[in-house]
């Protein structure tokens, strides 16, 4: 029997020069004020050999908390201890603006990184990535920013968030230095990357893929209509065959593609996190895992 490749422990961000694990921790609702809670969460995430750590300067009013306020928390967090810090690959995105709704001019640009910086409690992002892209702003304009910002030391590398294809082939023709990732939804339930060009384009230029929402908003682990009762399935076979959960499957079912996308867990329980390794576990034939695509599409392929 013929196995796809296994995810390897430790793999390329890109183009940046930095190695990470191969599943990300994000902290969309990584909440509260409870410094020794979140605390534990981290150290969850980092003892279960998770290192690319994915927040956002707009994580915070989703929980009913003011913008920015995931940042501010993971700052005390690193105030109380530094080491863990330098423990983790930090990525953050801005962009995101309440009321307008998006801005990536040059200003903005620079002061959203200036009041990432601020609210982590740190003097450099290793990633810092677009999270929505501006219409109103010119790719030309956006990458004499994010030089800027590089060469200032502030930021390492840059990535976008909910870029089309055409949207990050602009960025990159006025782009001095890499784009070293995209970061589309993708899961067994959306599965656009697979056909609008965006894994195609991330192999050829050696970008990484951040793949938000692996579990299609909870539908994969709770269906709730006969589409995601289908994938629920397909992926149950494959969690048994190696004692795992749907989710570890769910996860190792995007891992498996070769353009090896990175799933952000986002689960905020520890016992839940610390079971983020069993996704490394399961091994796809081509058979299953497009078995798994044909549950969600409903149909055969040609």
């Amino acid at each position: 029997m013929t196995y796809l490749p296994a995810p390897a422990e430790s793999r390329p961000l890109g183009k940046s020069g930095l190695m990470v694990s191969p599943i990300a921790w994000g902290m969309w609702r990584f909440a509260g004020d409870d410094v020794a809670a979140a605390r534990v969460r981290v150290e969850a995430a980092l003892a279960a050999g998770v290192t690319l750590f994915d927040t956002a300067d707009i994580y915070g009013p989703d929980n009913g908390e003011p913008f920015g306020a995931s940042e501010v928390l993971l700052g005390r967090v690193f105030a109380e201890d530094r080491s863990l810090r330098d423990r983790m690959v930090l990525a953050t995105k801005g962009g995101i603006v309440i009321g307008t709704p998006y801005d990536s001019s040059a200003g903005y640009i620079e002061a959203a990184i200036d009041a990432s910086l601020k609210r982590l409690g740190v003097d450099h992002i290793q990633l810092w990535q677009i999270h929505r892209p501006d219409m109103l702003t010119h790719p030309a304009e956006v990458a004499r920013a994010l030089e800027k910002a590089h060469a200032a030391g502030k930021i390492g590398a840059v990535g976008v968030s909910n870029y089309t294809v055409s949207r990050a082939a602009a960025l990159m023709a006025f782009l001095r230095m890499p784009l070293v990732s995209h970061q589309p939804e993708f899961s067994a339930l959306k599965l656009e990357p697979l056909t609008d060009g965006l894994f195609d384009q991330a192999m050829t230029h050696d970008i990484a893929v951040l793949a938000w929402s692996p579990l299609g908003g909870g539908r994969i682990a709770d269906p709730k209509d006969e589409r995601a009762a289908r994938v629920a399935a397909a992926l149950d076979a494959k969690a048994a065959e190696y004692g795992v959960s749907r989710s570890a499957a769910a996860y190792s079912w995007i891992m498996a593609h070769p353009a090896r996308p990175i799933p952000i867990v986002g689960t905020q329980n520890p016992a839940r996190i610390a079971e983020i390794p069993d996704a490394l576990k399961p091994r796809w034939t081509r058979a299953d895992w497009y078995a798994v695509l044909v549950a969600s599409m409903g149909e055969n392929l040609p």
